[in-house]
C-alpha cells in the first residue's frame, strides 16, 4: 500500500512542490509514495510546475484506511476531512505544532525555517539521495516564494544555503531573478474573480474555539489591488458569514515596500485591533509584515487564548 503525501487545503507551491520532492524522495529509499493534492495549483504553483515539467500531483479528497504523510501544516483544519481515519506516518512542516494527533509513532521533521522544502533538502542529506535537476528546480522555486526571495523575518542561513544548493543542481544560475518572475506572476490578478483571490493563499485556524482565516496575496505593487479593494472587503464578510467564521482577514502584500495592508471582517474588531496594537476600521497597514506564520498568526492567537 503506497504512502500517500500531501499539503495543506487552497495548496501553495511549498504544498505542492514539497508532496512531489517528498514522494520522490520516500520512493528513492524503498518506502512507495504517491504525491496528491487537496486543491488547484494557484497560478505561481502552476508557473513553477511548467517550468520544470511537471504535471500537478494527483487531487485526492479523501484518505480514510491510507497512511498518510502531511507536508506544510499540522492542522486539523487545513488538513483532509477525513484525516482522522487515515493513518499519519510522517509530517514535514515548518509552522508551529498544531492539533493533529495520531494513534501510532511517526516520523516528524519539522524545523523553524522558511520553507518546508528546506526541510525536505535536509531530509534527502540525511538519506544521501541526490536530488534530480527537475525536482530541485521546483524545491528552489518553493523556498524563494515561502521566504519572499529572502526578504520574510522567517527566512533563514538554512533556506539561503539550500537555494543555493538547488540552484546549482537546477542549473540556475540567478534564482532571485526567477523569483522575481514568480511574484510577476502572482501580480498579474486583472481578470481573477475576487474569490479566487481571497482563496489563492488562505487558510483556516481554531483560535481557542474562534475559527480565523486568513489569506495572503503578494504582489510588488499594491495598486494593482485599487480597482477591486471594495469587492475585496465586501468578499471577506460574505466568506466570514458562509463558514460561520469570527474574522476574515486578508493580507495585501507589497514584497517591494516590505509591509502588508490587513483588510477585515470581523465579528469583533477590537480584537484584531489589539493583537496588532494598532486602531483598525476594518483596514491597517502593518509595516514590515510580511509572514503570516510569524507576524499574523502568533499575535492573534495571543489574545484569542
Amino acid at each position: 500500500m503506497p504512502i500517500y503525501v500531501v499539503g495543506h487545503k487552497i495548496p501553495d507551491s511549498d504544498s505542492i512542490c514539497g508532496a512531489i520532492a517528498l514522494a520522490h524522495l520516500k520512493n528513492e529509499i524503498g518506502e512507495p509514495a504517491i504525491a496528491t493534492r487537496l486543491g488547484d495549483p494557484s497560478p505561481e504553483t502552476q508557473f513553477i510546475l511548467d517550468k520544470f515539467g511537471f504535471e500537478a500531483p494527483e487531487y485526492k479528497e479523501s484518505y480514510a484506511g491510507e497512511e498518510v504523510y502531511i507536508v506544510d501544516h499540522s492542522e486539523l483544519t487545513q488538513a483532509p476531512d477525513d484525516i482522522e481515519q487515515a493513518t499519519i506516518v510522517g509530517i514535514v512542516d515548518h509552522h508551529k505544532l498544531g492539533d493533529l494527533t495520531t494513534s501510532t509513532p511517526l516520523e516528524c521533521w519539522i524545523r523553524p525555517v522558511g520553507c518546508s522544502n528546506t526541510v525536505i533538502k535536509m531530509m534527502y542529506d540525511f538519506y544521501g539521495v541526490e536530488i534530480p535537476k527537475n525536482i530541485a528546480g521546483i524545491m528552489m522555486c518553493a523556498i524563494l516564494s515561502d521566504t519572499v526571495i529572502f526578504k520574510s523575518p522567517t527566512c533563514t542561513t538554512a533556506d539561503i544555503k539550500c537555494v543555493e544548493a538547488l540552484a546549482e543542481i537546477a542549473g540556475i544560475s540567478d534564482p532571485k531573478e526567477l523569483g522575481m518572475e514568480m511574484f510577476r506572476v502572482k501580480s498579474a490578478v486583472e481578470g481573477t474573480p475576487v474569490r479566487d483571490l481571497v482563496m489563492r493563499d488562505f487558510k483556516d485556524f481554531n483560535m481557542n474555539g474562534n475559527l480565523v482565516g486568513i489569506g495572503q496575496l503578494e504582489v510588488i505593487d499594491l495598486s494593482v489591488f485599487d480597482e477591486i479593494k471594495a469587492e475585496l472587503e465586501a468578499d471577506l464578510i460574505k466568506l466570514k458569514e458562509e463558514g460561520k467564521r469570527h474574522s476574515v482577514l486578508l493580507l495585501l502584500t507589497d514584497i517591494m515596500k516590505e509591509g502588508s495592508e490587513l483588510l477585515i471582517a470581523s465579528d469583533d474588531v477590537a480584537v484584531i485591533e489589539k493583537a496588532f496594537d494598532k486602531s483598525a476600521d476594518n483596514k491597517v497597514w502593518l509595516d514590515g509584515v510580511l509572514s503570516r506564520k510569524k507576524q499574523v498568526v502568533p499575535p492573534l492567537q495571543e489574545v484569542f487564548a
